[in-house]
């Protein structure tokens, strides 16, 4: 009688597969971080896997992949079983320019009104509401949309994009509109003097005792793709310009404006965006952010 066949175990996928499950966010900001990898050639040694934040952050929990970007609030959800890169992230300190709220009426004058939040990103729609609750005192009428800016604007009085949307939005169609842009970042920075975190890049706490120096290696590879892309910035904007609706000199600012450090500073900001929203976000608010090898570069394989 033939034997029935035993269900595949995590340990049993990992040793099938040769390549780390790696997740790449769609947006210019990440570019940066993976610009790198494809010169030097390490983008041929991970399994790359290109969505939004918010679903990259659901298929790295659900363990559908390996190593991936995570939304700060989802991270912060599910810190017992994640353990964060040290020196890798997206944020800002200050201007982020590409997390905004767009709005038809001064933000004090939002109290009630329907404002639309884009789909893609919990931690953005979760920092938005805290900065006109917490600055304006305000209480909008929410509702989630896909991120277009002109059928926000037909049913809402302001609105909240990220990534390519906000660029967008923010740089070409509200000045044409007359429309105001707020930007998060720097709301954030002037009310608590402090950088903010969107994603950090995390693995799995089960996959990083299984196979830690693939974790350490993909680490470093990273790290080595965002400082050759920060020092050739200038070619990267000039690619990045050739399909996309901003010329190179835009581009270039902006990939100089983002933050993609993740140290004392930006742990910081974290442990003040979760005690000032953990408990009605779903997280404590001393929740614990724990870096990959208390923080250190990891050994190279």
């Amino acid at each position: 009688m033939d034997q029935p066949e035993r269900a595949a175990t995590p340990a049993a996928d990992d040793d099938r597969r040769s390549r780390p499950r790696v997740g790449h966010i769609q947006f210019l900001n990440c570019l940066p971080l993976y610009w790198g990898l494809a010169r030097t050639g390490t983008l041929l040694d991970l399994e790359l896997s290109k969505d939004t934040p918010e679903k990259l952050s659901e298929q790295l929990v659900r363990g559908e992949l390996d190593i991936a970007p995570v939304t700060l609030v989802e991270f912060l959800r599910n810190a017992d079983r994640l353990v964060a890169f040290p020196d890798l992230a997206v944020g800002c300190d200050g201007p982020v320019m590409s997390c905004v709220i767009v709005s038809q009426v001064p933000l004090d004058q939002l109290h009630r009104a329907r404002v639309a939040l884009g789909s893609t990103s919990r931690t953005s729609v979760r920092l938005a509401q805290l900065l006109l609750a917490e600055q304006y005192g305000i209480e909008p009428d929410y509702y989630t949309c896909p991120p277009d800016l002109g059928l926000m604007m037909q049913e809402a009085q302001a609105a909240v994009l990220i990534g390519d949307a906000a660029l967008r939005a923010s740089l070409h169609d509200a000045p044409r509109l007359g429309l105001q842009v707020h930007d998060l970042g720097r709301m954030w920075k002037d009310w608590t003097g402090l950088p903010f975190v969107f994603a950090v890049w995390a693995t799995r706490r089960d996959y990083l005792e299984r196979r830690p120096r693939i974790v350490h290696t993909v680490h470093e590879a990273f790290l080595s793709s965002r400082d050759l892309s920060l020092e050739e910035v200038g070619k990267v904007a000039e690619q990045a310009a050739r399909w996309e609706v901003f010329d190179a000199e835009l581009l270039e600012r902006y990939f100089t404006t983002l933050d993609f450090r993740l140290g004392a500073e930006q742990l910081e900001g974290i442990a003040a965006f979760a005690r000032l929203t953990g408990p009605t976000t779903g997280f404590p608010a001393d929740v614990r952010v724990e870096l990959l090898n208390g923080g250190q570069r990891g050994p190279k394989a």
